[in-house]
């Protein structure tokens, strides 16, 4: 059997995957353009998870193509460890800060949002470090959140199969359930002296498209503040217009002190993320006597720069951002009607994510939605899509009438 199944298979091993899955029964996708896929038999197909969270400027976009190309043709790739650098590094900092909640704070790059969330959470303890005598150590998480799957993100999950069969994970992490801010409170109340951080994302997104309740963010800042703990928000979905603002924060008015990107910051073209830092924190680390020993080889990568460059001139030339919140607008109306239908039994979401609760196991119906040539997510009981920013409202409609079909 285990020679049947190697001859199934490819060398080829599928993240969040059974690696016994033959690869002849995967989706190959051969092609895509806008918001539309198509595989190796011609099927067409709506995309509506934007890829995994991330395609906001949709598929095959020129401008970016020939921007990666034109920065190739000059420089390839080369490091940004002291002393090197390159203009597209330097630039996509800059435009990235600009448009986040710290015009005047400092840029940490990287590739994929694990790698950022990890740099993350080695700054916030760095940070601690210095202005404690050591014992600030502990990072504070929320049941349902998502962070990667490095080491550190992973602790950092409060999704908790994710963190199960990988042995002892990183020390020093505490959860709280979802929205309760008095489980928070109590928590620093009982170890705020030794308090380094807390991790969120403004709008849980894999752990099921979970939006802040009303006053949770504002609260979690006062706690951090009140007991000198930093505030990451992990930025990497809800980044780069998903919300209907160029971040989550700016969208719920709430500032962190540091903040992770990565997916819409290149529309995943190649790959980029990073760390926004306050201009608080960025002092702490300016210190002349400081070396700021991590970072990543492919760190300022100067073709993926080029990407995040032409792909947020698109955003704004588009005006992808304001879009969001126009989808937002017609997913609401659309999942309404078939909350009022009895179709869903609700539904939640804001700008460009949104999840239809279908009152049992997704999976199977998210499966018959793959055969309808429609690309949504599973999640417990719930439906979820986040298409690309560029989707049409034809394809919204599509979307919604396939999830009547299948929950109906």
């Amino acid at each position: 059997m285990a020679t049947a199944t190697a001859k199934a298979t490819s060398a080829l091993l599928h993240p969040f995957s059974k690696a016994s899955k033959p690869e002849s029964e995967f989706i190959n996708i051969v092609r895509a353009e806008g918001s539309l896929l198509f595989d190796d038999t011609g099927k067409r197909y709506v995309d509506g998870m934007a890829s995994l969270w991330y395609c906001q400027v949709g598929h095959g976009r020129r401008q970016i193509i020939d921007a990666i190309t034109t920065q190739m043709n000059q420089l390839a790739t080369y490091n940004t460890f002291d002393p090197f650098t390159n203009d597209a590094a330097i630039e996509v900092a800059d435009k990235i800060a600009a448009k986040s909640p710290h015009p005047d704070g400092r840029v940490f790059l990287g590739c994929s949002g694990s790698e950022a969330i990890d740099t993350a959470l080695k700054i916030a303890r760095l940070v601690q470090q210095r202005r404690s005598d050591g014992s600030r150590q502990i990072i504070i998480r929320r049941t349902h959140g998502y962070h990667g799957t490095n080491f550190g993100g992973t602790t950092a999950q409060g999704i908790e199969a994710n963190r199960d069969g990988w042995g002892d994970l990183v020390p020093h992490f505490m959860e709280v359930p979802g929205d309760d801010l008095e489980a928070m409170a109590t928590l620093f109340a009982e170890h705020g002296d030794r308090v380094a951080a807390v991790v969120s994302e403004p709008v849980q997104g894999a752990g099921g498209v979970h939006p802040p309740v009303e006053g949770y963010l504002e609260g979690m800042r006062r706690l951090c503040d009140q007991h000198n703990a930093l505030l990451i928000f992990d930025e990497v979905i809800c980044g780069f217009g998903r919300t209907g603002s160029w971040f989550g924060a700016q969208t719920f008015g709430v500032t962190p002190d540091l903040m992770t990107f990565a997916k819409g910051a290149s529309s995943g073209y190649l790959p980029l993320s990073g760390v926004i830092i306050s201009r608080d924190v960025a002092n702490e680390l300016e210190d002349p006597d400081l070396i700021l020993r991590t970072g990543y080889t492919y760190s300022g990568h100067p073709a993926s720069c080029a990407a995040g460059i032409a792909n947020i001139d698109l955003i704004e030339e588009e005006g992808l951002v304001e879009r969001a919140n126009h989808i937002g607008a017609r997913f609401t109306d659309g999942l309404g009607a078939l909350k009022s239908d009895g179709i869903v039994k609700e539904f939640r979401g804001i700008g460009g994510m949104w999840a239809a609760d279908v009152g049992r196991d997704s999976i199977p119906l998210r499966d018959k939605m793959y055969g309808m040539g429609l690309v949504v997510r599973g999640v417990g009981d719930a439906l979820i899509v986040c298409p690309p920013l560029v989707i049409t409202d034809s394809e919204i409609d599509e979307l919604i009438e396939g999830i009547a079909k299948v929950a109906g």
